[in-house]
């Protein structure tokens, strides 16, 4: 028998062990790091020189009306991603009113201060000192 034939005669009865929940060499969970394990060959075998024995594995999961783990890992990471993504369009939401709120305020401020400014610019305003606590007495 070949390696590569052996390899896959191996991949072949891993796959039967995981789908029928009697795993031997690994946790049995449905995925290809798994089967590669269950095989005892590595997960190059595969990915890269088995790839139909890959996808009839992914086949047989779904044909059985399970999801892969993967898919399931992946599901959860794309909700949890939804989740972040509204988040950071509400704080995006805030952020835009505050910065209106601050370029109204600081329009107000440069007004008050070019106001103040052209007050001090007319010599006919007169300028008064306030009293201060030394200056009122006892």
């Amino acid at each position: 028998m070949t390696p590569a034939l052996d390899e896959r005669n191996r991949i072949r009865a891993a796959m039967e062990r995981i789908l029928t929940g009697v795993p031997e060499h690994s946790n049995g969970a449905l995925t290809i790091v798994a089967l590669a394990a269950e095989a005892q060959v590595p997960r190059n075998a595969l990915t890269q020189r088995h790839l139909d024995l890959k996808n009839d594995f992914y086949a047989q999961v779904r044909a059985r009306g399970q999801t892969p783990d993967s898919e399931k890992r992946l599901r959860q990471q794309v909700r949890r991603l939804r989740e972040l993504r509204a988040a950071d369009a509400e704080e995006i939401a805030q952020l835009k009113a505050d910065v209106e709120a601050l370029v109204g305020a600081l329009h107000q401020v440069t007004m008050e201060n070019s106001h103040l400014r052209q007050q001090l610019a007319h010599r006919h305003t007169t300028v008064r000192r306030l009293p201060t606590q030394a200056t009122l007495g006892p």
